[in-house]
């Protein structure tokens, strides 16, 4: 049975047609019907439609006949993007094959190569595929140039195909069984299987999407989940399937299943743990698990303050379903009572918001987000720092140690100057560059990740006409001179809008915000000072100008000591107004300091 079984990924940059191709697969082997059919059909969350990006893993089990023999296709769907790289390297690991899908018109891009590294770290027998070949910009000879440069696979028998026409879809399959070996592993031995996804089903509870390793998985059994130390009972196995799970008693070795424990939280079966017997427990578990780490941060308020215990509900059931977010209440004078809530990067901060709001109908308010920061105190206690407003007073510690990142950037070399500048503006020092062709050149830099989580993206797409592509990993901290800038309002603090800036660039940036600020705060009857300050240090104002509230206009004439009498009365109401008036800032405000360069 294990030699009729194929493991495989598709690993590919976001839009490159790795979901249309798990659908011409899926259709190809009869696993769904025409009637049934669907675009997308792996993607399961309205938002992953809608962006044209794959956000879960999915999974399925497919049947396909070569020369009379019947071979079971396990298809691992992985995300594209850099922030659920984990996942992607999870997925990796569960297979024995991975298909490189690189868009013919646009050649390889940063987060192909990060995959490819990954899959290669895994010793994966990886088949490039060529995809979109049927689009008028097609040039498959100088992407297969481009693999070969860039990562060094032999692209001489890459196979050209269209997942949208179908094109070289059944040659795609007989290479998949050719090519890519049968799962390796002893049955006889005691249940080793990897978790590799895990979801939150409203009947079933918590289900974990497992690859068995050694042994078997059967229905009943008392399995061990080594990571967190518990015990459970089996109580339903399934296959998956684009449309009805298949239930099956045993999931064997090499075979790829779900596991149903009635479990309520999916943070028990965490991806990258591993299943075991009880009784017959493996001696060692499968390498590579760790825990989730969130890179940036953010506060998210409800906007009707009221609707706070409705938020806490809703990340409870948000985080049912993705273990990945953390969280934890926090107040803001200016915003009321909110959670810091911890993603692992900006397109899953942007993704969870986008949720709370659709599927539990609330307003929010994200604050600018911010990554942690390792503040040593005068005392030597090293401490984590989420949140702007945490950071001790000046004498009170220091150093500031922020992290890096190794950022590499695929371009066209027309943009090459815009990029270069754009990186050194943002405090990035070059590492490498590499023409991969007359055309086409790689960077590698390293950058501080606090540089890159506010509109980095944005603006690289913009200054490269949307052309260049970016991939990031982790590198560790380092010391930076680094400040804490407040906003004050009125004299008064708004802690939601601190941030923490590199000292070199804190005037302009006060600058910058407090200009920026003043187009937003309404005028009142008083003026308003808006100022920007380190510690106690000012250094930058703007003042919004009082409305001019004529209250001469009912003096038909007289004496003029009659109106200079009204105005001295206005002007010392005015100071009465400007000690105890109070300024409701717009929600923009808060969306203006994500647009400070």
């Amino acid at each position: 049975m294990q030699k009729y079984i194929r493991n495989f990924s598709i690993i590919a940059h976001i839009d490159h047609g790795k979901s249309t191709l798990a659908d011409r697969l899926i259709q190809e082997c009869g696993a769904v019907s025409a009637r049934e059919m669907t675009a997308q059909m792996m993607d399961t969350m309205d938002i992953e439609k809608e962006r044209g990006i794959t956000i879960k893993a999915q999974s399925v089990r497919l049947t396909y006949v070569k020369e009379g023999q019947i071979y079971i296709l396990n298809l691992i769907d992985t995300p594209g993007h850099v922030d659920f790289s984990y996942e992607v390297s999870r997925s990796l690991a569960s297979s024995d094959g991975a298909l490189l899908v690189v868009d013919a018109s646009q050649g390889v891009e940063a987060q192909t190569i990060a995959n490819v590294y990954i899959a290669l770290e895994n010793n994966l027998e990886i088949i490039p595929v060529i995809n979109k070949i049927d689009l008028p910009a097609a040039d498959p000879d100088r992407v297969k140039d481009e693999i070969e440069h860039t990562i060094g696979l032999d692209c001489s028998n890459a196979l050209n195909v269209s997942a949208k026409s179908g094109l070289g879809i059944r040659e795609l399959l007989d290479t998949i069984v050719d090519k890519i070996p049968s799962p390796v592993g002893n049955t006889n031995a005691p249940t080793k299987a990897l978790i590799y996804d895990s979801w939150f089903d409203n009947y079933l509870g918590a289900l974990a999407l497992v690859r068995v390793y050694d042994g078997s998985i059967k229905k009943g059994q008392e399995v061990y989940v080594m990571g967190t130390g518990k015990k459970h009972e089996v109580l339903n196995l399934m296959y998956p399937h684009p449309l009805v799970l298949e239930k099956t008693p045993e999931i064997k070795t090499g075979e790829v299943g779900i596991v149903v424990l009635g479990l309520k939280n999916v943070g028990d079966v965490k991806v990258g743990d591993t299943i075991t017997d009880f009784r017959n427990k493996t001696k060692e578990a499968i390498a590579g698990f760790k825990e989730v780490k969130q890179f940036v941060f953010a506060g998210l308020y409800p906007i009707e303050t009221d609707k706070f215990e409705e938020l806490r509900d809703a990340l409870d059931k948000l985080k049912l379903n993705d273990s990945s977010i953390s969280y934890e209440p926090e107040t803001s004078a200016a915003l009321g009572f909110g959670f810091r809530v911890g993603f692992l990067g900006l397109l899953h901060m942007e993704v969870i918001k986008e949720r709370l709001e659709r599927e539990f109908d609330l307003d929010l308010i994200a604050t600018a987000p911010t990554v942690t920061y390792k503040v040593t105190t005068t005392k030597g206690v090293v401490i984590d720092i989420q949140n702007p407003s945490q950071l001790p007073p000046v004498n009170e510690y220091e150093e500031i140690q922020e992290p890096y990142v190794k950022a590499t950037v695929l371009t066209p070399t027309e943009f090459l100057g815009n990029i270069i500048t754009l990186m050194n503006n943002k405090r990035g020092s070059q590492k490498k560059m590499d023409y991969l062709s007359p055309e086409r050149v790689l960077l590698e830099y390293e950058i501080p990740l606090n540089e890159i989580v506010m509109d980095f993206y944005d603006k690289l797409k913009s200054v490269s006409k949307g052309y260049a592509s970016f991939d990031y990993e982790p590198i560790g901290y380092q010391v930076g001179d680094l400040v804490k800038l407040d906003l004050l309002v009125a004299g008064e603090p708004v802690d939601a809008l601190s941030i923490i800036v590199p000292r070199v660039s804190a005037q302009t940036r006060g600058r910058d915000f407090v200009k920026a600020m003043k187009e937003i705060v309404p005028r009142q009857l008083f003026e308003v000072a808006i100022q920007a300050s380190i510690g106690t240090k000012v250094i930058a104002r703007e003042t919004v100008k009082s409305m001019g509230k004529n209250v001469t206009a009912k003096c038909y004439g007289g004496d003029i000591t009659r109106k200079r009498k009204l105005l001295e009365k206005q002007k010392e109401g005015k100071k009465r107004m400007k000690s105890i008036g109070k300024v409701q800032l717009p929600q923009e405000a808060f969306l203006t300091i994500l647009k400070l360069d």
